[in-house]
């Protein structure tokens, strides 16, 4: 097919580092306040901190923990399960965890310790615990799941979990957080069908489970009783259909700072790049948490007070390999194999070894994925370039950077009979190639924007002149996958193992890009 030949006008190095913050450093954010995707929130305040815990699903180290001193700036605090080893699909060994596994985490500290309760629709229910949201965690597997648990200690030493999908059980745990008896359903979901992800608190003697009606036009809901077996009473606090970075505003935490304040993280299905926090403040009105301003999620707000001013924070999104260690943005798609990776062979590279032959990238072990951040100026697209030499390919191997979802597409090198190639891949098909020229270096380039739901893909001999190689892929949020577009490193073979390919780095940047 035609090969597409215009010239990246700027030159990678000297654009703008991507803002990845919410904060306006005038006393102000904005939602998103963290426009990438960390869904299905739950947020808890110890001492001074905030910790937050997300949605990784299939991708490890996963179940990732944030911190912050202010609800705005956010960083990594650890990923509380390195690896999940309790199916053999979760190392894409004959079948495959897309769609599935880890989800909708409770987080609770009780007693100088950390929890994490989770289920996956496969394997069940599981329970993380730490003395430090740092980690290490002690990751185990219960009796039994819950769906979309949320875990609850009551004053009086009881422990309980709220459950259920289009109805919602209260069930009693024991100190091994297996159940005590059977579920008492306590409500049934009238709104619509669906409600779920419930959390639990009790304020002024009135026990609440914060709850969704879910999908792209969410609705909160707060249910209330004296009891927490009820009987409850309903309430909308939020159900906002304005377009925008708001619309369907749902599931998540009840948050009450130093200060008094009420807030809430929820969540927006915010298009092919996934679902994006979203702060919102609350008002107690007749006993009700009502969110946002005038029944409408806020956009740019007042930061909350916490009692003390912080610095602006940026997660982390490009890494130039120099550290023993992989940045914490960065996950496994699929449980990685150790064996076949290393930071530390070639010091300042990241190495990825073949170790399976495979058939195509959904299938391929030690891809590594970080997400994209959605730039606050919608008209601007997410840049990810990565530097890598290729001269240890074996023949069937392709190697290059991704946009992975369901479709998936990438740029690529290709080598056949001792021929390198270019290839660019979408949905599956080679919709464009080209030799390769003789170097062993390559840049490749994807720019992907949230708002067009468009990505293209390009390379470069100098990290100067990029060329356009193929079309674009028409990014999606499919269920198929659950999780948002990724951006990949990848290496694998299709017809045998051992070859290897070494990144320089990968830098994730905005600016105005042209072909």
């Amino acid at each position: 097919m035609a090969i597409l030949y215009l010239i990246f006008l700027a030159s990678v190095n000297g654009i703008t580092a991507q803002k990845t913050h919410s904060d306006n450093g005038d006393g102000t954010y904005t939602n998103p306040v963290i426009a990438a995707d960390f869904p299905d929130p739950d947020v808890i305040l110890v001492g001074d901190i905030y910790y937050m815990v997300t949605t990784t699903m299939f991708v490890f180290p996963g179940v990732t923990v944030l911190k912050s001193h202010d609800l705005v700036n956010w960083e990594y605090c650890s990923n509380a399960v390195p690896r999940f080893d309790f199916s053999p699909c979760y190392d894409l060994d004959s079948c495959d965890r897309y769609g599935h596994g880890q989800w909708a985490t409770s987080m609770k500290y009780n007693d100088g310790k950390f929890y994490l309760l989770f289920i996956t629709l496969n394997e069940g229910g599981f329970i993380c615990s730490s003395a430090k949201a740092e980690g290490p965690w002690e990751v185990r597997k219960l009796p039994r799941g819950f769906y979309d648990p949320g875990l609850f200690f009551d004053d009086d030493g009881k422990i309980y979990v709220a459950h259920g999908y289009g109805k919602i059980s209260i069930t009693e745990l024991d100190k091994d957080f297996a159940a005590i008896g059977k579920d008492s359903l306590v409500f049934t979901g009238d709104i619509r069908n669906g409600i779920e992800g419930s959390h639990v608190y009790k304020i002024n003697g009135y026990y609440y489970l914060y709850c969704t009606y879910g999908g792209l036009d969410g609705i909160q809901v707060a249910l209330r009783a004296k009891n927490i077996f009820g009987p409850y009473e309903q309430k909308i606090v939020i159900s906002d259909p304005t377009p925008g970075v708001n619309f369907g505003i749902h599931q998540g935490a009840l948050i009450k700072t130093q200060t008094g304040e009420w807030w809430t993280m929820l969540f927006v299905d915010s298009g092919p790049f996934g679902r994006f926090p979203s702060l919102q403040p609350v008002t107690w009105v007749d006993g009700w948490p009502m969110v946002g301003v005038d029944g409408k999620g806020v956009v740019t707000f007042r930061k909350p007070n916490v009692g003390n001013q912080y610095p602006i924070k940026d997660l982390p999104t490009s890494d130039e390999f120099n550290e023993n260690t992989l940045g914490m943005q960065w996950g496994w798609n699929h449980n990685p194999d150790s064996t076949k990776w290393s930071l530390t062979q070639r010091p300042g590279y990241l190495r990825l070894t073949t170790g399976k032959v495979v058939t195509n990238l959904r299938e391929a072990r030690n891809t590594l994925t970080q997400r994209p951040f959605a730039n606050y100026n919608q008209s601007i697209p997410t840049t990810g370039v990565a530097k890598l030499e290729v001269k240890n390919m074996k023949d069937g191997d392709i190697t290059g950077l991704a946009v992975f979802q369901d479709p998936y597409a990438f740029i690529a090198v290709k080598q056949d009979h001792g021929l390198r190639q270019l290839i660019m891949v979408n949905n599956g098909e080679t919709i464009a190639s080209t030799p390769m020229k003789n170097s062993n270096i390559i840049y490749l380039l994807t720019m992907a924007s949230n708002s067009t739901k468009k990505a293209t893909f390009g390379y470069s001999y100098n990290n100067k002149a990029f060329t356009l190689l193929g079309n674009e892929l028409s990014m999606q949020f499919s269920l198929t996958v659950f999780t948002g577009n990724k951006f990949c490193l990848f290496n694998y073979a299709t017809e045998k193992t051992g070859g290897f390919v070494d990144f320089d780095w990968f830098r994730m940047d905005e600016g105005l890009h042209s072909f």
